[in-house]
């Protein structure tokens, strides 16, 4: 069967779904972003999204659409997002040439991130939470804090911001497809996940374990959270982008490799 594009270029559902799925694994990737996008969010060429937090995580471009107009689309996202720093993810969901048409407009490359999926038909083989860990849901209030001050200072992000991820978290227009997890020892957040279920795909963002906690099954723990919340909610495939330092981590999970992202700085001139 052959899957139906959506407005913003996602695949229709369908009976079902394989592993190695990127057009699905990409929509949910952009459909996660896009709802950083509190000043902005546009689905257009470039589709392109604005915190205005000043952490590139939070502002930036998920998909070139053409390379016909690729000047003008990088004029676009130029003006769209000035004034603060962003990022430009380059996956499968973009024309083939369009790292190298960046990069010839003054992109400058950060490396590639493995994009990984696995089914959620079977998920026996995952893990029990360390003694005295438990892993709870995330609603608001100062649990929504303690999730964001982790997940922070994992991923270096000044904690003057703090105030303002915490109002987009709770902002986002998409919260009710989406599943906050903390991991709590000894009444302390010691690790977060977000899982955003959409298209079908749980897709896995912001796994970070505070470092005093690393390497004492918290990460494990998290995702198997995140697995069985996608299975709870009938999502049929789980995936994430994965870090040098998480990626063997989810192999022992059963992800596979289906593609990869492309990241770039974003030119402010």
């Amino acid at each position: 069967m052959t899957a139906i594009p959506t407005a913003d270029g996602a695949p229709a559902p369908s009976e079902g779904i394989g592993t190695g799925d990127p057009d699905r694994v990409t929509a949910n990737f952009r459909h996660y972003l896009m709802g950083w996008g509190a000043e902005l969010s546009e689905w257009g060429d470039p589709d392109h999204y604005r915190s205005g937090l000043a952490q590139p995580q939070f502002n930036g471009v998920v998909r070139l659409r053409s390379l016909d107009a690729v000047e003008e689309s990088m004029a676009t996202a130029r003006a769209r997002l000035a004034g603060v720093p962003w990022w430009w993810w380059v996956g499968p969901d973009s024309p083939e040439g369009t790292a190298d048409a960046l990069t010839g407009l003054g992109a400058v490359s950060l490396g590639a991130v493995p994009l990984m999926s696995r089914s959620l038909a079977d998920i026996e083989e995952t893990e029990e939470p360390p003694p005295g860990l438990r892993v709870e849901e995330v609603g608001g209030g100062d649990r929504l804090r303690d999730l964001v001050r982790t997940y922070s200072a994992s991923m270096g992000v000044s904690p003057s911001l703090e105030d303002g991820v915490v109002r987009v978290e709770a902002g986002r227009p998409d919260n009710a497809d989406i599943v906050r997890l903390a991991a709590v020892l000894d009444g302390r957040v010691v690790g977060t996940t977000v899982v955003m279920m959409a298209h079908e795909v749980a897709g896995i963002f912001l796994v970070h374990v505070a470092e005093a906690y690393r390497r004492r099954g918290v990460g494990g723990a998290l995702t198997t959270a995140a697995l069985r919340a996608g299975r709870e909610r009938g999502m049929r495939l789980a995936a994430l982008g994965a870090s040098a330092m998480g990626e063997p981590l989810y192999r022992r999970f059963g992800f596979e490799a289906v593609s990869e992202y492309h990241l770039f700085s974003g030119p402010t001139a």
